[in-house]
């Protein structure tokens, strides 16, 4: 007999969309305790978190039920967008301190703002974000590779350092020439990062 667990999140998305109920319960208890580890490292209560576990799994039926899906299998990066994009929005409703800082994820505005953005001046940067990308493409090449590797495909210094052939310290200068550098663009640009 097949173990339920040999069966792929996509199949089980494509079974649930046909009307197998039971399916959803199967994705969610595969995932649920990382992804509960994952909103509570961002709002550190147990009872926000539930709900915002809740309200994730909400928006997949609802988003699932629409025939919106369309992630070529990758599920759980899915519904973890979905579920850091509802932390945002707990925050921006609590005016609370989001608790995005010390880890390793990397904000550009914590670099070139004051890097005590509150909840909502974080929704606003991040609506000015593709502003910033352009400026990206104007930087020399070598520092557009390092700050490429880091934001947006989120790499280590050490996977740079080895994708790169330079040392860690060489990519870590090359990444903060690049941010000195963007921040004369944004000024040369006029992209205006604080309201």
């Amino acid at each position: 007999m097949v173990q339920k667990q040999t069966i792929s999140d996509s199949t089980l998305v494509s079974k649930y969309i046909n009307g197998h109920e039971a399916s959803l319960n199967i994705l969610i208890n595969r995932h649920q305790q990382r992804l509960f580890s994952f909103i509570y490292s961002k709002v550190k209560d147990k009872d926000i978190t539930e709900d915002v576990f809740q309200d994730t799994f909400i928006k997949v039926i609802k988003t699932l039920k629409k025939g919106k899906y369309n992630e070529e299998g990758k599920f759980l990066p899915w519904v973890m967008r979905i579920a850091h994009n509802l932390v945002i929005d707990y925050f921006r409703k609590s005016n609370r301190m989001p608790a995005f800082r010390n880890t390793d994820e990397f904000d550009i505005f914590s670099v070139l703002g004051d890097g005590s953005l509150n909840a909502e001046k974080q929704l606003i940067q991040e609506q000015i974000f593709s502003d910033v990308k352009d400026l990206v493409n104007e930087l020399p090449e070598e520092q557009k590779e390092v700050l490429v590797m880091r934001i947006y495909k989120d790499m280590s210094f050490k996977e740079i350092s080895e994708n790169t052939g330079v040392s860690i310290n060489t990519a870590l200068g090359r990444m903060r020439y690049a941010l000195i550098n963007m921040r004369k663009l944004i000024e040369k640009h006029k992209i205006i990062l604080m309201h």
